[in-house]
């Protein structure tokens, strides 16, 4: 028997368990406002929203829905303020916790979470390499204008002195840059600055710079100062460019002369020593020959003195040995009674044969020479002894 016969229902129920009403309509199914109605009755009586005694249908109502919704309100701030509060530290990376804008902590990498809007944090790259570049025309210590770009590498050192000793460390780190550039080109000529002496610039940039850096606490630590090629500004190019081709055959020219000098002089001077000990030995030679002769005739007028005969014809015939052995031809003639013998020694030619022989050869001609000469000097003498005989 179907549920809507007479009869057929004693319970007078529909399908879905709700009672017939008076009238005879049936009760449909449950519908979605009815759903959310309990929902949110359900939320009310979570977060205090509940019926209030005393107070009439209507009104319940009202202040269950309002409940409701500031509930849900609720949980939604709560989620976006969990979500904004939780964060991550890269391994790289460092962050400063400011709690009501006094320093709390620096937080190193890894999951953290801070109280908004009562802490306030800071998060930077302390590894990572920065660069600043900086370009501009100086007055060098001659007073010449030249164009000096530079490179400044750095990177953050204290991150804490980075965020709160300094409003804007990287701008004070160009203005310092820029005070140290001029600083060092301005104590320094133009021909070091466009030349050999830029590593030497950089090493004295990078020093005062760092040295301001750290008056300043800004946190920052100069890695490098690089100083690009300066150059001279466009409007006299041409006559700097004139300039340094001067100078540099200038230098040339130095070199060259230096070269020269150093290939002449020493030679020089070994001339000049060389002269000074040839007539150093001169010296000493004639000195010590003038001694010996000294020495020599003292010792023969001793000699003399015993045996004057034998010693005078000691001396005649060494002296002719000493002419005979200087002379190429001698002539001996005859004596004063009329008789022309005429003796005639060809010493120039003995002298070349002896030349064109051998080593003993030569020695022997030389014994002959000198026995040639003793031989005249007998000859003479003879003859003087025969003269005083008569």
């Amino acid at each position: 028997m179907a549920w809507n016969e007479p009869g057929g229902n004693s319970n007078n129920q529909d399908p879905w368990g709700g009672k017939r009403r008076n009238n005879g309509d049936r009760k449909g199914p449950p519908d979605l406002d009815e759903a959310f109605r309990k929902l949110q009755e359900s939320l009310n009586g979570l977060f205090g929203g509940g019926k209030k005694r005393g107070d009439d249908g209507g009104g319940s109502g009202k202040s269950g829905g309002f409940g409701g919704l500031l509930g849900i309100g609720l949980v939604v701030l709560a989620a976006v303020w969990l979500y904004s509060a939780v964060y991550v530290v890269d391994e790289q990376e460092q962050a400063v916790v400011l709690r009501f804008g006094k320093y709390y902590e620096t937080v190193g990498p890894g999951l953290n979470i801070y109280f908004p809007p009562i802490d306030k944090k800071y998060m930077e790259n302390v590894t990572r390499e920065r660069a600043y570049t900086k370009q501009g025309q100086m007055l060098t210590e001659d007073e010449n204008i030249v164009e000096v770009p530079l490179t400044v590498q750095y990177k953050i050192s204290n991150l804490q002195d980075f965020v709160l000793s300094v409003d804007q460390p990287e701008i004070s780190l160009q203005h310092a840059t820029d005070s140290a550039l001029r600083h060092v080109v301005g104590s320094t000529a133009m021909d070091q600055v466009l030349t050999e002496g830029r590593e030497l610039m950089a090493s004295e940039i990078k020093e005062r710079l760092q040295r301001f850096m750290d008056t300043y606490r800004t946190g920052i630590t100069v890695t490098q100062v690089n100083v690009q090629s300066a150059a001279a500004p466009r409007e006299v190019q041409e006559a700097f460019d004139d300039v340094i081709r001067a100078r540099e055959d200038e230098q040339r020219s130095r070199n060259q002369a230096e070269t020269y000098a150093n290939g002449v002089v020493p030679e020089a001077r070994g001339q000049a020593q060389r002269i000074l000990e040839d007539a150093n030995g001169y010296r000493d030679e004639t000195v010590s020959r003038a001694k010996g002769e000294a020495d020599r005739f003292t010792k023969l007028v001793a000699e003399y003195r015993k045996a004057p005969e034998v010693t005078r014809q000691r001396l005649y015939l060494d002296t002719m040995q000493e002419v005979f052995s200087n002379t190429s031809k001698v002539l001996v003639t005859g004596n004063k009674n009329g008789q022309s013998n005429l003796l005639y020694l060809p010493l120039d030619k003995m002298v070349e044969s002896g030349r064109s022989t051998s080593t003993q050869v030569t020695g022997a001609a030389a014994t002959s020479n000198e026995a040639n000469a003793r031989a005249a000097a007998d000859l003479q003498q003879q003859q003087a002894r025969t003269r005083e005989s008569r």
